[in-house]
């Protein structure tokens, strides 16, 4: 059974499976940063009012299974995402190191999916994917 989320005036069931990386795909999420980019993912899905339904970060990109309400563009809720998670990784990790021109840690472009009935498939694939990528 689906869970159907409902606001003032709409019942709905809009689920995205988004993937973005990291400026010229570099390998830059790992360690403490890998815990904090979920962290800072999670409180800015919170002020948005969209729910992670499943999530998980790679050492060279982001794979997201997004609940956003119908109010919101999916452009617009990633380029938030995508915008204030930069700002705040440069601010608590990034200063020192220069490797990233000028504060943009994200590439421009991002991939999304609608989810249908596939959508126990996604959140598996989301789930394993480290240990598909070393198979």
């Amino acid at each position: 059974m689906r869970d159907w989320q409902s606001q003032a005036h709409v019942k709905h069931y809009c689920k995205y499976h988004v993937v973005f990386v990291p400026k010229y795909r570099k390998k830059a999420i790992y360690g403490s940063l890998r815990r904090d980019i979920g962290k800072i993912l999670r409180e800015l899905c919170r002020q948005q009012g969209v729910e992670i339904v499943e999530g998980n970060a790679m050492k060279d990109h982001i794979h997201m299974l997004l609940m956003i309400p119908p109010k919101y563009s999916v452009a617009n809720t990633i380029g938030f995402l995508k915008g204030k998670s930069a700002i705040r990784i440069y601010r608590d990790h990034l200063q020192v190191k220069r490797n990233f021109t000028g504060r943009h840690f994200w590439a421009r472009g991002y991939c999304v999916s609608t989810v249908g009935l596939d959508e126990q498939m996604i959140r598996e694939y989301i789930r394993n994917q480290e240990s598909e990528e070393k198979r």
